[in-house]
């Protein structure tokens, strides 16, 4: 894996921009120079986040989410993994 993460990442297994060892690794996200920690999809070169909406589901049981457009900065939380 590269010490970039991916320009989009999602976190439901559903999504076709699910990336388990991104997700494993950590990725912080900060938008419009504030760290988020509720964020459930991100794109850097499409220039938005989604959110999730408090604790409201929607009927199949998904968290609601919101999508704001701004700058979007990502970054591995962790250091990569050694390898032996």
């Amino acid at each position: 894996m590269t010490d970039t993460p991916p320009d989009r990442l999602s976190v439901n297994p559903r999504s076709p921009h699910y990336h388990y060892d991104a997700l494993i690794r950590g990725v912080g996200v900060r938008f419009k120079g504030e760290e988020k920690t509720t964020v459930e999809e991100y794109c850097v070169s499409e220039g938005w986040i989604k959110l999730t909406a408090g604790k409201a589901m929607d009927r199949k049981g998904n968290p609601l989410t919101l999508t704001f457009k701004g700058p979007v900065e990502v970054w591995f939380k962790d250091e990569p993994a050694a390898e032996a």
